[in-house]
């Protein structure tokens, strides 16, 4: 079914793709710390020879492990914000640390010796709150973001308030409004939209995002599951779309400097997502406007499933994207509405519950097994085998699923989140 392109759904959705499929340099929690760092030390209007940082636990679990590009293998919130201050443009929001001079990074190693850099978790309802305060003898300077990696909502120098944005649950009034996010119309909007208003960004996500993946498939990065499911397992599609997402996060988590197009405010999600649909494109040899319609589905499918969980949680966001690429496939192949929403629940159905212990190496396998999930879960369908409505929180109607999936995530886990940043934090 068509949907009017000037409907509010339709214009909606245009503006939650342009909004969403962003370049991102680098875990993005690390450059939200790199950011506030970039952004205070250009309103202190110096280089800052103290540094105190907090962090709400989340930023803390999603730091600690993962390698921050262009800082030579460096890992944790002092490299972040380091190489912020030294090397950062404050004006480039996601792509802070995207082009770092050579004489920032040679000054790197020097700094952090020399540099007081505190780090403390925040007393925080948030679960993405970073306050970096930077020091230059009398002077300072101070910036927050809350809830978005590049939502600032407080900055001063010298404790004089040059901004105090009030936080609200809607980060952005302007921001389009993700309920009207559906199945149903998510599948009418891909099959009549004008490609025209979102080719833009997704043939950039296509480019980006095939690019890591050839980085990950070809260099050494972390534990190199990418490379290993294709040693293992060969390269029928099914591995390789697998394979490729995994091999981007083993090269996203561990230092590459490629830039990747994000979703949901993740790159991690974003590779998931769109990596193993195009896959599947080169495959079947279908044309650039299918594959473009599919990658609608599942970057728009991945943000539906997301949504009721939010950004930041216990929840491992794979998932979601994994059920997402498992959509945007069944799309790509023909599948209808039916088709994509009980690919959708059988691919919930079978991960949810994988924890986020934070970037690291793990997430490429994490990201293997939430694609896997989203294949297998067309396949069943295509073959005449479904989970039904009462298979633990399967229930009738593919909204209600995602509702109660969506529930598990932000309501359920909560607690195993605070203990998961506990042990995490105590290990450091």
């Amino acid at each position: 079914m068509s949907m009017e392109s000037n409907s509010k759904v339709y214009q909606t959705y245009v503006e939650i793709l342009q909004r969403e499929l962003v370049p991102a340099m680098g875990c993005t929690e690390p450059i939200a710390i790199a950011y506030c760092a970039a952004m205070a030390r250009s309103v202190l209007g110096a280089i800052p020879d103290r540094v105190e940082i907090t962090a709400s636990g989340n930023i803390i679990k999603n730091v600690k492990s993962v390698i921050v590009p262009n800082t030579n293998g460096r890992k944790g919130i002092a490299a972040a914000a380091a190489i912020g201050i030294l090397g950062g443009d404050e004006n480039a929001q996601l792509e802070v640390i995207a082009h770092v001079p050579e004489e920032a990074k040679a000054q790197l190693g020097e700094y952090l010796e020399t540099t007081p850099v505190s780090v403390a978790p925040a007393a925080s309802e948030y679960v993405l709150d970073v306050t970096v305060t930077v020091y230059r003898g009398d002077s300072s300077a101070s910036v927050r973001a809350v809830n978005e990696h590049t939502n600032l909502v407080h900055i001063e120098k010298d404790h004089t308030v040059l901004k105090d944005k009030e936080i609200l649950d809607i980060i952005d009034e302007d921001a389009p409004d993700y309920n009207l996010l559906t199945v149903k119309d998510i599948c009418d909007f891909a099959d009549s939209c004008d490609l025209e208003q979102v080719a833009p960004v997704l043939k950039r996500q296509i480019r980006y995002n095939s690019a890591i993946a050839e980085e990950g498939m070809s260099g050494k990065y972390g534990a190199a599951i990418g490379q290993t499911l294709i040693r293992i397992y060969g390269d029928d599609v099914k591995v390789r779309a697998k394979a490729r997402a995994a091999a981007a996060s083993d090269a996203r988590m561990n230092g590459c400097e490629l830039p990747v197009v994000i979703t949901s405010g993740s790159g991690n999600q974003g590779l998931t997502a769109s990596l193993p649909v195009i896959e599947y494109a080169k495959e079947y040899d279908l044309p650039e406007e299918k594959l473009l319609r599919a990658l609608v589905v599942s970057n728009l499918i991945t943000l539906h499933a997301k949504q009721g969980i939010g950004r930041l949680s216990a929840y491992c966001g794979a998932v979601s994207a994994g059920a997402g690429a498992g959509a945007g496939i069944a799309y790509l192949l023909g599948g209808d509405t039916t088709t994509v929403s009980h690919t959708i629940v059988n691919a919930l159905a079978i991960t949810s519950g994988i924890v986020c212990d934070g970037a690291k190496s793990s997430c490429a396998a994490k990201i293997a097994t939430s694609v896997d999930a989203g294949i297998l879960g067309f396949e069943m369908y295509r073959n005449g085998h479904q989970f039904y409505g009462g298979d633990g929180l399967v229930v009738k109607g593919v909204e209600n699923s995602i509702c109660n999936f969506s529930q598990l995530g932000r309501v359920g886990m909560k607690q195993t989140d605070q203990e998961i940043i506990r042990m995490m934090t105590k290990c450091t």
